[in-house]
């Protein structure tokens, strides 16, 4: 296999989608569903992935997804999602998630979700493939590298506290 393969910054892979909510991903009240609002970050942080590592990633965990306020049918729905750490062959994907009436372009835009994804880069054979480590371009990547970094310790400490009580 060739040497260490070059760091790539977060905005290598950022990405940003936006959809138009519809009556079809309504509940009974009105709002959008949480699952489809968690759907469209994770098709965000795919494209990301894919971006980050130069081929295929899939989705290893869902670490956090916080709602934060409501979406209503007919919202512009838009996502921004980047890298915020990137390990051996797994990435923690950041996305933010803000919605805006589509007919009140004056209106405020919301930040009505954030969530974080883990995904795992993987070969033709479905095997762990490595990616590329990441490269920070300023504060605000730290931070979030740093954030990242906490996030991380603590998936593998519930983890580990899990499987030792599994073994009692």
């Amino acid at each position: 296999m060739g040497g260490p393969l070059e760091a790539r910054t977060p905005s290598y892979a950022r990405v940003s989608l936006a959809i138009i909510t519809s009556q079809n991903e309504a509940n009974l009240l009105g709002n959008i569903h949480g699952g489809e609002i968690v759907k469209l970050a994770d098709t965000t942080a795919g494209a990301v992935a894919q971006r980050h590592s130069a081929g295929p990633a899939v989705t290893a965990a869902l670490d956090e997804m916080a709602f934060l306020a409501p979406v209503h049918v007919g919202d512009i729905v838009r996502t921004f999602g980047q890298v915020n750490w990137a390990g051996t062959s797994s990435m923690e994907i950041g996305v933010r998630v803000e919605a805006q009436p589509w007919n009140e372009p004056s209106a405020e835009t919301l930040h009505v979700a954030s969530a974080y994804f883990v995904f795992v880069a993987i070969d033709e054979d479905g095997r762990p493939r490595e990616v590329p480590p990441l490269g920070t371009e300023g504060p605000d990547d730290v931070r979030r590298l740093r954030e990242a970094e906490i996030r991380r310790a603590h998936r593998l400490a519930r983890k580990r506290e899990i499987d030792e009580g599994r073994d009692v």
